[in-house]
């Protein structure tokens, strides 16, 4: 992502630096690892509130994120007690109208537009897996319907964070905006925190970009949810699978 850099010597290894610098190393990389494989989805929050100063701090480490020529494409919009009630609100009014919600669609094209293996089986199986935890069955769309809604809603959550991004960047820009929404995770994980990255919002962007009062110029990337996950909830024991790393990685050596 960085331009101009040129390659150079890559450092001692580990087990060639001293005890101290060592062992400060290998324990950063545990917290880390920590905080990266313990980000969950999560889908039910406790009410408990998130001080502004330990958003702040989040969105700052966060936006260290590395990005093309520093362009840094971030735009955050924190949604907090009454302007998120409103905005949830607003949404859930045209979700529950089948007139109305038929009348919004998303802006871009997040998920393939056509789906093949194994991302349609590996699709199929984390949504039944959550409907198996909440008791939902197959037929039962209004159950289906009721729990989808809850997106809007924030899950809960006293924090609701809503990403844009200027129409004139392109797609490596959002490229650098996956990263950024990876480093607010796995941030606020650091501070036992969590968080459910959501683009059920991209659909009612509409709402949105006039409830923010948002400039034309600017897209709905997606929202997010942040706050104390619930730890007495089903939905938040769900662990989705990872495939191995010899399933996706290939190794050049000769």
């Amino acid at each position: 992502m960085h331009v101009g850099a040129r390659g150079g010597s890559a450092g001692p290894k580990l087990d060639q630096m001293a005890p101290p610098t060592r062992n400060l190393l290998s324990t950063n990389a545990a917290a880390v690892d920590a905080a990266i494989t313990s980000r969950r989805s999560i889908r039910r929050f406790l009410d408990t509130p998130v001080p502004r100063a330990v958003i702040e701090d989040i969105l700052h480490v966060a936006s260290r994120a590395p990005s093309g020529t520093n362009t840094q494409p971030w735009q955050v919009h924190v949604l907090l007690g009454s302007t998120k009630e409103r905005l949830s609100q607003r949404i859930v009014s045209a979700y529950d109208d089948p007139g109305q919600a038929a009348q919004h669609s998303e802006e871009y094209a997040y998920y393939p537009r056509q789906w093949v293996a194994p991302y349609i089986e590996r699709r199929r199986k984390v949504g039944w897996d959550l409907y198996g935890l909440l008791g939902i069955q197959k037929s039962d769309k209004l159950a289906m319907h009721a729990q989808h809604r809850r997106n809007y809603l924030f899950f809960d959550a006293p924090v609701g964070l809503i990403f844009t991004i200027e129409r004139i960047m392109e797609q490596g820009s959002w490229l650098d905006y996956g990263m950024f929404l990876q480093n607010i995770m796995i941030a606020a994980r650091a501070r036992g925190l969590d968080t459910c990255p959501q683009a059920a919002f991209t659909q009612f962007h509409r709402i949105i970009e006039q409830e923010l009062c948002l400039p034309q110029q600017q897209q709905v990337v997606c929202g997010m949810s942040l706050g104390h996950a619930d730890p007495r909830a089903v939905e938040n024991s769900l662990v989705s699978e990872r495939v191995p790393v010899a399933e996706f990685a290939r190794f050049y050596e000769t």
